[in-house]
């Protein structure tokens, strides 16, 4: 089945059909929130019955969007918690790619500012390699780029996006071995982004991740995990009551070839790898479950197909 994500957004009324019907055609709800009257479903849906959930939710003042960011997490790399790297390129970039549906989270670098003392630590750079990909949102000019940017990229495994104040054309040029994804003339800026240029440039940046991340879903596709994340998901939702208690908007986060469980690890490891997620199949036999760096929140890898040899 070929799950796509999406966005749906209508009323509150009977909003709970169309989470009923996504299900019963196989989809899941990744996110579920509610602004007044009005409810945002980010979703997976099979590709075929997009058109019907558009029809029956219709009436109901539904609307579906195409949201390509929908089941992925990705980093949001700024240098710096300091006013000058901080406040508005980062905050806008974050939150207009967590509007296409991905999951961010803000990164800041305790040594990223400066060419002389620009460094990443370990912590840093297990945490960015969590994510799906990395955002880093580099500053104007050409030759602090160059030179410090080996050094704070050193270890990262995951795809990378630059951004900078440089044309694009220059970021490739004097960025060395290249990285998958840039977007030029994002420099820093102290004022938010309204007019309808600046939207346009957040508008490549969307793009760009899209791109960057699709390629990752065609590798992906050659090898596919052993059971999807976002079933992963749900099976974890109905066998563990705590995960209700967690307060946090996303208490499991989906990954492409995994998740982010934000529960204890000491005391949830052991819990999450005897669930029994068909027929027998535990959790521990499709995924690794490992301790994040990010707080004491547990990271599950999920095994491709070719290492397990079951799909579920």
């Amino acid at each position: 089945m070929n799950l796509v994500p999406i966005t749906y957004k209508g009323g509150i009324y009977r909003h709970d059909e169309i989470m009923d019907l996504i299900e019963d055609l196989g989809g899941y709800i990744i996110q579920k929130h509610i602004l007044a009257q009005e409810v945002v479903l980010q979703a997976l849906v099979p590709r075929e019955d997009i058109e019907l959930i558009a029809r029956i939710g219709k009436p109901l003042t539904g609307e579906i969007i195409p949201s390509p960011l929908v089941g992925t997490e990705i980093a949001v790399v700024t240098m710096s918690l300091e006013i000058h790297h901080l406040p508005h390129a980062s905050c806008d970039v974050a939150e207009y790619v967590r509007r296409m549906g991905a999951k961010t989270n803000m990164v800041g670098l305790a040594r990223g500012f400066g060419k002389r003392i620009a460094q990443l630590n370990d912590e840093e750079r297990d945490v960015i390699n969590e994510h799906d990909l990395a955002v880093y949102l580099l500053g104007d000019f050409e030759t602090c780029i160059e030179y410090k940017f080996p050094v704070i990229r050193r270890g990262i495994h995951v795809p990378i996006i630059v951004l900078g104040g440089p044309s694009t054309e220059t970021l490739k040029k004097i960025i060395d071995p290249p990285v998958d994804g840039y977007v030029g003339n994002v420099g820093r800026f102290m004022h938010r982004t309204k007019e309808s240029d600046e939207l346009e440039m957040l508008d490549q940046v969307v793009t760009e991740i899209t791109r960057v991340l699709d390629k990752k879903r065609e590798e992906i596709a050659k090898d596919p995990p052993t059971v999807s994340p976002a079933r992963l998901m749900d099976v974890i939702s109905s066998q563990v009551d705590e995960i209700h208690e967690v307060l946090s908007p996303t208490p499991i986060t989906v990954q492409m070839t995994g998740l982010r469980v934000k529960l204890p690890y000491d005391h949830f490891a052991p819990v999450l790898k005897d669930i029994v997620v068909e027929e027998g199949i535990t959790i521990g036999e499709v995924a690794e479950i490992l301790p994040s760096r990010m707080r004491d929140y547990i990271l599950l890898r999920i095994k491709p197909f070719s290492e397990t040899n079951i799909m579920v």
